[in-house]
C-alpha cells in the first residue's frame, strides 16, 4: 500500500524547471531513495512533500493527506531532516530533544522517557548531557534523527543525512536507519550522492536528472539493466551522463552542509 503518492509534481522558479512532473509511489516501510547530480531537483521534491515550498503545478498526498490542502495534517505525520544543522551547539543532546518533544505536543508525562528511549536508540545515552559543539558529526546527525522521530511518524524524509560524514560515521548512520525500518516499520524518503548507501539502504532508488526521473527501480534492476557487473555508479552515470559527486565536528559537519545546500 502506498503512504506517499506523488502526481506530476512540479515547481518553476521563473523560467526554470526545477522539478518536472515527477511521479512516483512509495509503499508503506520502503526506504526510498532519490539520486542525481547536484541541481537534479532532490531537494526541491523534498521541500514540497515536507509542505516547505508549494508545488507550481501536480500534487502529492503523504499518509493520505494532500501536501497543499492539508499542509498541517501532513506536518503532523512526517519527521524530516535537513541538510542544515538543526541541533543547537549551545544546548546539550538531551536538552535539543526536549525542545523537540515540546514543538511536537508530546505529554509532559511522556516526555523524559521518550527522550531517553530515542537516545538509546540513536547510541547517545552516554553524551546526553554534553553540549552538542563537543559532539562528532556523526553523533549530531544521529540526534538530529532523533529529534524527528520523536513523534513516531510513520514517513521519514531526509535530505542527504550522512553529507560531510567520515566513513565509520555514515556507517553508524546507516545502521539506524536500517533499524528504524525494521524496528518501527518506518518508511524513509532519502536523497544522497553516495551510491553505495543507495545500493546498500535503499528497497527502489529514483534517478532524478535536470528535474526528471530518468529512471526508477531496485538497486539490482537498474544494475542489471546497464549490463552484468554494472554498479550503481555506473547506473548513475549511464543515465545522468556525469560523474557521481559525493558530498568531523560540528563546524565541519556545518561546513560541509552549507556547501551541499549552495551546490544544490
Amino acid at each position: 500500500m502506498a503512504i506517499l503518492e506523488a502526481w506530476s509534481l512540479t515547481r518553476r522558479f521563473g523560467e526554470l524547471v526545477a522539478v518536472d512532473a515527477f511521479t512516483v509511489a512509495v509503499q508503506a516501510g520502503e526506504v526510498f531513495g532519490l539520486v542525481g547530480p547536484n541541481g537534479a531537483g532532490k531537494t526541491t521534491v523534498i521541500k514540497m512533500l515536507v509542505t516547505l515550498l508549494e508545488p507550481s503545478s501536480g500534487t502529492a498526498q503523504v499518509a493520505g493527506y494532500d501536501i497543499v490542502g492539508q499542509a498541517a495534517q501532513v506536518r503532523r505525520v512526517i519527521g524530516y531532516v535537513p541538510q542544515a544543522l538543526s541541533a543547537d551547539a549551545t544546548l546539550t543532546g538531551y536538552e535539543n530533544l526536549l525542545i523537540f518533544a515540546k514543538l511536537y505536543d508530546i505529554p509532559r508525562a511522556e516526555r523524559d522517557q521518550r527522550i531517553r528511549s530515542a537516545l538509546d536508540f540513536m547510541g547517545l545515552r552516554e553524551s546526553a548531557h554534553k553540549l552538542v559543539r563537543t559532539y562528532s558529526g556523526g553523533m549530531i546527525r544521529r540526534l538530529e534523527i532523533a529529534q524527528s522521530m520523536l513523534h513516531r511518524p510513520p514517513v521519514l524524509f531526509l535530505d542527504e543525512p550522512t553529507v560531510g560524514l567520515d566513513p565509520v560515521a555514515r556507517q553508524s548512520v546507516w545502521a539506524r536507519i536500517g533499524e528504524m525500518r525494521r524496528d518501527y516499520g518506518t518508511t524513509i524518503l532519502l536523497t544522497t550522492h553516495y551510491m553505495e548507501e543507495a545500493d546498500s539502504l535503499c528497497s527502489r532508488v529514483a534517478i532524478m536528472h535536470l528535474g526528471r526521473i530518468v529512471a526508477l527501480g531496485a538497486p539490482a534492476e537498474l544494475k542489471a539493466g546497464v549490463g552484468e557487473g554494472a554498479t550503481l555508479d555506473d547506473v548513475f552515470v549511464h543515465h545522468t551522463g556525469g560523474e557521481v559527486e559525493a558530498g568531523g565536528g560540528y563546524r565541519e559537519a556545518e561546513r560541509a552542509r552549507r556547501t551541499s545546500r549552495r551546490l544544490g
